[in-house]
């Protein structure tokens, strides 16, 4: 405690109120946006969700498997929150026996649950453009989410366009593709998760550079 209480007193303006801050409770976290706009939450009790990803033909000849790779990861990231996700290698064993059911409500029925997560991902790619030795993460998406305790009512949406590294782009003799490839999909579908869980200002210091 004494410690703490020399470090306070040797800062001065701003910079005592954060540190003070940080010491008392914690960096400054943010609400889940979905949470702020629909005044629900996927943290509730007896909440469960099914998280789905839909992408053109054309994303998947180039990243086959792309759909079921970030709607798994989002999962993970989800469940990782304290979130009670249905395992997406079940949602799309389903899916694979049910090919032409793969609206978000007939999922939703299937799995009982409360809110089905919509990821209609529009764009992808590891390299920076016009530039095939310099790697950088981008993608946008339309994330929804569908309300099964409202008849499978579309609830929410959301444009996500997300950048990885956020300040420059890697050369590709840096990082092996798998390897760039992998910390791609672990961003990107941070950027989703934030969307239904609290995170906290400077978690994306680490993938600045």
């Amino acid at each position: 405690p004494l410690l703490v209480c020399m470090l306070i007193l040797s800062l001065h303006g701003c910079n005592y109120f954060i540190m003070a801050g940080y010491l008392i409770g914690g960096p400054p976290s943010n609400e889940p946006n979905f949470d702020a706009i629909t005044n629900k939450s996927m943290t509730g009790y007896k909440v469960t969700v099914a998280v789905v990803c839909d992408a053109p033909m054309e994303l998947k000849f180039e990243h086959s498997k792309i759909d079921k790779e970030l709607a798994k990861y989002v999962s993970r990231k989800m469940a990782g929150k304290k979130i009670k996700v249905i395992d997406s290698d079940r949602v799309y064993a389903w899916l694979d026996k049910h090919p032409h059911r793969d609206r978000p409500t007939e999922i939703g029925e299937a799995f009982n649950t409360t809110y089905v997560v919509y990821i209609d991902l529009k764009k992808y790619t590891l390299f920076e453009e016009s530039s095939p030795n310099l790697r950088r993460g981008r993608a946008e998406a339309l994330v929804s989410v569908y309300d099964m305790t409202e008849n499978g009512e579309r609830i929410y949406s959301k444009d996500v366009v997300s950048k990885y590294p956020l300040r420059a782009p890697q050369a590709t003799s840096d990082v092996k593709y798998s390897t760039f490839r992998r910390l791609y999909l672990t961003r990107l579908s941070e950027d989703i998760g934030r969307l239904f869980y609290e995170w906290y200002n400077g978690d994306d210091i680490v993938d600045a550079t």
